[in-house]
């Protein structure tokens, strides 16, 4: 799974999201893309299979780019577990997404291919998201 190598602080707030994404909204890499519509917070485990998938269509041709880390660590208590008693220990990591945000992008496939490839993926992730195209 995916994981910050360091942090200055094991455990974090919750935070708030903003109205749309600020950076990382636009195309860089591929031609075909996965926006974000809905904020939320997406698992280090979703980004794997998300990454299991792109590998697997791009393997003979083609090409792709994650532009998402979960690097914000996400706390549970063990169940049963009455409250109070301080903040729990940390069960994994997120990337927060904020509308408007590039997630994957993809290149060197045919049209249908990466549509259907990102499609793909999307059903993996728990964002609403929609596919993007490049304007060149």
């Amino acid at each position: 799974m995916l994981a910050p190598k360091r942090q200055k602080y094991r455990k974090q707030f919750r935070g708030i999201w903003r109205r749309i994404a600020t950076k990382g909204e636009k195309m860089i890499f591929g031609m075909y893309g996965l926006k974000g519509v809905t904020a939320g917070w997406i698992k280090d485990r979703e980004i794997e299979a998300a990454r299991v998938t792109l590998a697997r269509a791009t393997r003979k041709n083609g090409k792709f780019w994650i532009r998402i880390f979960p690097d914000k660590p996400y706390t549970k208590k063990p169940p049963e577990v009455t409250m109070g008693s301080g903040k729990g220990d940390v069960s994994h990591f997120v990337a927060s997404v904020v509308p408007g945000r590039i997630l994957f992008e993809i290149d060197g496939l045919t049209t249908d291919e990466s549509m259907a490839v990102l499609k793909n993926v999307a059903s993996k992730l728990s964002v609403r998201t929609k596919v993007a195209r490049r304007l060149t």
